[in-house]
């Protein structure tokens, strides 16, 4: 009963981690809503203290004076700089308080010198005011702000919609009667019906009827999958045209699609390591900008002796240095990259290696179940004593074999049953380790084995059957009453998209390495067939963490692609480890990056989504750090003696281009 409530409380957690994200969005959305609402108020505000500044008047050729018209531009100005910059000025407290100034205390620290100097002049010292300047440069900062988040809530849809995704009420089938019921009061061995166009509310297995099911939403994939007794449905997915009744196996936190939630949410709110980099840069700006600003003001001060102009040169280096597009230049493409791995069903567990994988120049791949299907299937059956037919070499082959787990046992067995051949009982069944299965079927003393039992018990070799050892294929020998009789051969099939994964790779100039237990003859076949460079055959589990060592210790930044099991020590060895294959189990804790589908030319995904996020990110580093190179000059007046000088308005203008073309440029990453 406690386990029971424990499950339930599981349940409802997740229901309020759901609750948590939907809320978390709406937080976000009225922010955006407040930076709009103060942009539009301020903005109109503006249009009258243009018309009211002298500056602006001398400029356009016109006058517009009457008794308190200054002191209507100073409450106007007010107006706009307590309501338009109170982000700011909250902003530049926390900075303060915390002791680290960044970029909110640049933005606070111009508007306020600009608002108090101009104040002054308006009561108490003659000189020229800039309110207008003032105005204007919260208008754009709010009009930036306002882009930027709208541009991180777009980055964040792909969060939103795995939410969306998940369904809140559910059809039980409970004493033989359908009951609506809330997901929350599922448990597993539950039986649900599934009625078409629904989405399914748990992971589990269909136990009656068939049905397409959409599960774009999980792979990417958006060929319906076909789904009849046996198959494994994931919470979230569509049912397309048939009714199913599915028996949960994973409920709440416990799905696919919640853990994936938990996941992005983990890895976008994590630091990494590009953007420590990153804040770094924008640590030395903030102390640029506030050390060049202070040293701006006194040498115009000390050579013109203009303190408005001077006061003028400062603020406008302070706004153009402001770091704000850097800031936004990592978190942007990150928050973007993670949204595409996902929707593709690539899983991202560690951020930091993500990041690392456009390095990869090496890549090795397990052989059975990432390269082939890793279901063994007959591709023969040779026949070398005439007193016997094919079909009785294979029904005696799998009568023998019916009562076996072992893959090749199953391949024999079904490749009877689809070719109609009856089978019979075996008596004295024996399993042989590592050589195959004896007994006694049909009164004939019967044997399924490999070469080495052959060769054991001294058992001559028929020379056909040495011809067909060589060619890379699994070969089983049928011995009947001590002496060979016949051999079936069986081929662990190539996936299809094993041979554009390895081109795709080798395109890209990575080194394609392949690993495996079977026979070098095994390996040979396969490595030749998929134009592999190099491959290790015979090779143990516990020994491909060697294999990955020797290829790292030759200078390549490798990656393991395996099944997550038995390839664990590999998988942590390498410089970034892919589960390939995992279905619905993310939980593998040696796989920095877990793929949902078994294929392998989602490997060339990851390295080409590292590769053009990385490419972004530079992108991005360089634009926000090149466009302060130049800016900075011309903010403090470096170019005054050619004519040319950047109104802090300008230069605000330009920064928040700058911070848009950092956004925008993120968007673009596909």
């Amino acid at each position: 009963m406690e386990k029971e409530h424990h499950k339930h409380v599981n349940h409802s957690s997740h229901a309020k981690a759901s609750t948590h994200t939907h809320t978390h969005s709406l937080g976000h959305e009225a922010m955006i809503e407040d930076f709009k609402r103060r942009f539009v108020v301020s903005a109109i505000l503006t249009i009258p203290i243009l018309l009211l500044s002298p500056t602006i008047q001398n400029f356009l050729g016109f006058r517009l004076e009457f008794a308190g018209s200054t002191y209507l531009l100073w409450f106007l100005s007010s107006i706009v700089y307590v309501y338009g910059g109170k982000p700011f000025l909250v902003g530049l407290y926390r900075e303060v308080k915390e002791r680290l100034p960044g970029m909110m205390t640049l933005i606070g620290v111009a508007i306020t010198t600009a608002y108090v100097y101009s104040s002054m002049t308006t009561f108490f010292i003659p000189g020229k005011t800039f309110f207008w300047e003032l105005a204007t440069l919260i208008d754009v900062m709010l009009l930036g702000h306002w882009i930027e988040m709208k541009s991180v809530m777009g980055a964040s849809k792909a969060l939103e919609k795995l939410v969306k995704a998940l369904p809140s009420m559910a059809h039980l089938i409970k004493d033989g009667e359908v009951v609506d019921v809330h997901v929350s009061s599922l448990r597993k061995g539950d039986k649900i019906l599934v009625k078409p166009g629904e989405k399914i509310p748990v992971d589990g297995v269909v136990v009656e009827g068939s049905s397409s099911v959409d599960e774009s939403i999980v792979t990417g994939e958006s060929k319906p999958v076909y789904k009849t007794i046996g198959s494994k449905v994931i919470a979230g997915t569509v049912n397309l045209d048939g009714s199913l009744i599915v028996e949960a196996v994973s409920i709440g936190e416990e799905t696919y699609l919640s853990q994936v939630i938990e996941l992005i949410k983990r890895v976008q709110a994590s630091k990494s390591r590009v953007q420590d980099i990153a804040n770094r840069i924008a640590k030395w700006l903030t102390i640029i900008a506030l050390s060049v600003g202070s040293v701006t003001f006194i040498v115009w001060l000390l050579f013109i002796g203009d303190p408005v102009f001077a006061l003028e040169r400062a603020v406008t280096v302070m706004v153009i240095t402001c770091p704000h597009a850097l800031g936004l230049a990592i978190p942007l493409v990150i928050a973007r990259s993670t949204a595409i791995t996902a929707s593709n069903g690539i899983l991202v567990r560690n951020r930091e290696v993500f990041e690392k994988a456009f390095k990869v120049n090496a890549v090795v791949m397990d052989k059975t179940g990432t390269l082939t299907e890793g279901r063994p299937i007959v591709k023969n059956v040779v026949v070398f004593d005439e007193s016997f037919s094919r079909e009785e070499i294979v029904s005696l082959a799998a009568s023998l074999e019916k009562y076996s787990e072992h893959p090749i046992a199953k391949a024999i067995v079904e490749y009877a049953v689809e070719n109609s051949i009856g089978l019979s009982d075996p008596r004295d069944f024996k399993n042989i380790p590592g050589k195959g299965v004896e007994g006694v079927v049909d009164g004939r003393k019967v044997a399924v084995v490999n070469q080495y039992y052959v060769l054991e018990k001294g058992i001559e070799l028929p020379s056909k059957a040495r011809e067909y050892i060589g060619l890379g294929y699994t070969t089983v020998f049928i011995v009947i009453d001590n002496s060979v009789r016949g051999m079936i051969i069986l081929d662990d099939k190539i996936r299809r998209e094993s041979y554009e994964a390895v081109r795709k790779l080798k395109e890209m100039g990575i080194r394609v390495v392949m690993l495996t237990g079977d026979q070098k003859s095994v390996a040979e076949r396969v490595s030749r067939e998929l134009g592999i460079d190099e491959y290790y055959a015979e090779v143990l589990p516990h020994q491909k963490i060697e294999v990955v060592k020797k290829i790292k210790e030759k200078g390549y930044i490798v990656a393991m692609v395996g099944d997550g099991v038995n390839d664990a020590p590999a998988l942590m060895e390498a410089d970034v480890g892919i589960a390939i294959g995992a279905g619905t189990d993310i939980a593998i804790e040696s796989a920095d990056i877990v793929l949902v589908k078994n294929d392998p030319r989602d490997v060339v995904k990851v390295i080409d989504i590292s590769r053009r996020t990385y490419k972004k990110i530079k992108q991005n580093l360089a634009w926000a750090i090149g466009y302060n190179v130049f800016a900075i000059p011309a903010a403090a007046g470096v170019f005054y003696n050619i004519g040319f000088l950047l109104p802090p308005a300008l230069g605000a203008l330009f920064m928040s281009v700058s911070t848009v073309i950092v956004a925008v440029n993120a968007s673009l990453l596909k």
